[in-house]
């Protein structure tokens, strides 16, 4: 009788341990990385239509058309199914579209080539909607940048270099250009450090009326090349591109206007420098005026010129000069009507909005205080005043809010958390997203004054998966360093924490100028980090000096300075984390890619007493190795300033160096360049320093290229913190 209790005792307690495993699973990399399992569901490809109380989205192969009041669905506006071409057996893949502004007909890119992070050439295809019918946008090679005229007649494109309009009536492709080279003349399009830095590609744009195209024109003859190698063939490609390096030759660029009606091409006087940038065009109101951007090489002194392109007459609307630099963004706003225009401007000590006539005059400053606008979200003549986003409540929040032209404030999404919205176009209804650290995204239709309708995605399964899975919350957290910095910072602990226990510390960082990783979002549910709290390791990431929406001499106090103080305060904070109760002190790691390697490499040299041990992956490694529009923005050059490049560069610091050191990279990175890494591996070698190292063949900035890559590289560095970080 007693042994029979026994086994029962034994086979209930069996039982129960494999259901508390079903109940509380683990955190793999394959669900990261292989399965996609434990990602938020997302509300993607909503697009308003003109008259604001519709949609459309694409689902599959369909462009479905829907209400926003009641998310019903009205009617179908195209399926590929219908879209043959010509001759051809099959249907085009309709992956993405783009309407003409009297939504009759649809662009869709087919056939994509990636080219660099925001380019590619494509096959376009026109589909009309009234007579269904597809036509091929061009027979004579892919397309890039393909777009509309505002009376949908008409398509401008770029290819090889060269602008062309098509004419959708006559069906007849003109060549604007003919002097488009590779590695030599661009037009209609940018060149690479443009593109990187500046964030565009699309250089022309045309007119509200329709009559000209402005565009961009891009000598880079005297940029310097630089070459990386493309593996798999018996003979591998070498690739060779324009890249101008800190202090280095850029592309001469000169902007052009194109007039349909005489078919003529007249140059635009942007003075007598040439060693400038031109970061924006846009045209106003007027048919007639185009704002030109014209900031000077060291990035501190901006012009905005309004130039008539019918006489060649041209003003300064706006000036601005800044003791450090100025960040460029697309917050200029043109009224309708033609009164006055809004611009971001961070001279008040945060980035705020400001009001002001045609004449350039300022007529207010509409937002005020010791916070940041982050971004502008569309200015409504029906309301007249503006909606935006704002870092109002916290630096690690963000609020959508709306302004009035007489500087009133009102609260339109404000759940502590971070805000977002997608605006129909007349601003009546607006896509809400909300999360927090610890809650994924939650998508919302609501009216534009705030007011929800319905919830569409609230990602409840997800929810349920993260109590199954047993994901660890993350905490915010604000300290000083004993310099006295107040830094803010979160963190995600073990399951089961025991205080009385001593963890082992993994500091993740990027810490770039104006970023921020300390913010209270989902973020993609951070789940490596969380998988590797699973494992026994507190996790945690602090944002330096130098990062945003804490105000401008926060962020731009680094200024000269590159990585000093940003090092000095992870040090700070690994010094903080150390202190606490329930940290091993020894056993503190360090975690970086991009500007984060650059970060987490010089930790270690510099840090070397702190930390034990650091992962980079594609890191900077010497500043003069870097482009000049993002290197000279927050260094000027190295002719002016080559101590504060090579006192900062890790490079340099390599015999500091104690702790376990992984470095990656990937070998076709063509924005942070190999050569970063295999400098840093000859002068490591060179001071006899010992550290592992691993190469992605092919693969660019973001190591993704091959079919198992992004696993490889998360094992990799799995493997090598739970060896160097847990007994």
């Amino acid at each position: 009788m007693k042994s029979f209790a026994i086994v029962i005792f034994s086979i209930f307690t069996f039982v129960g341990i494999l259901a508390a495993q079903e109940v509380e699973k683990k955190i793999e990399l394959t669900n990261i990385y292989k399965t996609y399992d434990l990602y938020p569901e997302g509300v993607h490809g909503i697009r308003s239509m003109n008259d604001g109380e519709h949609y459309t989205r694409l689902e599959k192969d369909t462009i479905f058309r829907y209400k926003y009041k009641t998310g019903e669905r009205v009617d179908i506006i195209a399926t590929a199914s219908e879209m043959i071409p010509e001759g051809a057996e099959k249907a085009i893949n309709l992956r993405s579209y783009k309407f003409s502004d009297d939504e009759q007909k649809i662009l869709i890119p087919t056939e994509s080539e990636q080219i660099y992070r925001h380019s590619s050439r494509s096959n376009y295809y026109i589909w009309d909607i009234k007579t269904d019918k597809l036509s091929a946008l061009s027979e004579n090679g892919k397309q890039r940048l393909a777009n509309f005229s505002p009376d949908g007649t008409k398509v401008a494109f770029v290819r090889e270099n060269n602008l062309f309009i098509k004419n959708l009536i006559s069906n007849i492709e003109q060549q604007i250009t003919t002097d488009g080279k590779f590695n030599e003349i661009i037009n209609g399009t940018t060149d690479w450090v443009y593109e990187e830095e500046f964030g565009f590609t699309k250089a022309f744009y045309w007119s509200p009326e329709g009559n000209y195209i402005a565009y961009y024109r891009f000598d880079e003859s005297d940029v310097k090349e630089f070459q990386f190698t493309n593996y798999g063939e018996l003979y591998p490609e070498e690739y060779t591109y324009k890249y101008p390096k800190a202090g280095e030759d850029n592309s001469v660029v000169d902007l052009y206007i194109y007039s349909l009606d005489n078919r003529k091409i007249k140059k635009i006087d942007l003075g007598g420098v040439t060693d400038q940038y031109i970061p924006r065009i846009k045209w106003t109101a007027d048919n007639n005026l185009l704002a030109i951007y014209r900031l000077n090489r060291h990035q501190n002194k901006l012009e905005i010129i309004l130039n008539n392109v019918a006489t060649g007459k041209q003003r300064v609307l706006y000036k601005e000069d800044n003791k450090y630099y100025i960040d460029i963004n697309d917050d200029l706003t043109f009224l309708p009507d033609g009164s006055g225009f809004l611009f971001s401007s961070e001279k008040s000590g945060f980035n705020h909005l400001y009001y002001y006539g045609m004449d350039g005059k300022e007529i207010s400053q509409l937002t005020t205080g010791d916070w940041d606008i982050a971004s502008v979200n569309g200015y409504s003549p029906e309301r007249k005043g503006v909606f935006f986003t704002a870092a109002k409540s916290s630096a690690i929040n963000r609020e959508v809010l709306f302004v009035s032209l007489k500087g009133k404030i009102k609260d339109i999404a404000v759940k502590t958390g971070t805000n977002g919205a997608r605006f129909s176009k007349t601003f009546k209804y607006f896509i809400h997203t909300w999360s927090d650290a610890n809650t994924p995204p939650v998508y919302s239709l609501c009216k534009g004054d705030g007011k929800e309708i319905r919830v569409i995605q609230n990602n409840e399964k997800l929810r349920e998966l993260a109590k199954e899975y047993n994901f660890g919350e993350f905490e915010f957290f604000n300290f000083n360093t004993a310099a006295g910095i107040n830094l803010n910072g979160t963190m995600v602990k073990p399951p089961n924490f025991d205080p009385n226990k001593e963890y082992p510390v993994l500091m993740w960082v990027y810490g770039g100028p104006g970023s921020q990783q300390v913010a209270n979002s989902w973020g993609g549910g951070r789940l490596w980090y969380r998988m590797l709290a699973q494992d026994g390791i507190i996790v945690a990431c602090v944002d330096n000096r130098g990062t945003g929406f804490r105000g401008e001499e926060f962020k731009k106090m680094t200024y000269q300075q590159l990585g000093k103080y940003e090092t000095e305060d992870q040090i700070g904070a690994a010094e903080y984390l150390g202190a606490l109760p329930y940290v091993d002190a020894k056993h503190i790691a360090i975690f970086g890619w991009s500007y984060g390697g650059y970060m987490s490499t010089l930790c270690l040299t510099k840090g070397a007493d702190v930390f034990s041990s650091a992962i980079a992956v594609a890191p900077v490694t010497n500043w003069r190795y870097y482009d000049n529009i993002y290197t000279e923005r927050y260094m000027r050059t190295p002719q002016e300033n080559p101590n504060g490049y090579d006192d900062n560069s890790p490079i340099n610091h390599v015999e500091k160096m104690k702790g376990d050191y992984l470095l990656i990279h990937g070998t076709a990175d063509d924005n942070v360049h190999v050569q970063n890494s295999i400098d840093l591996a000859t002068a490591l070698v060179n001071a006899n320093v010992d550290f592992e190292m691993m190469l992605y063949p092919n693969s660019n900035h973001g190591i993704y290229t091959g079919r198992n890559t992004r696993y490889h590289l998360y094992t990799k560095m799995t493997n090598f913190l739970l060896e160097n970080l847990l007994p």
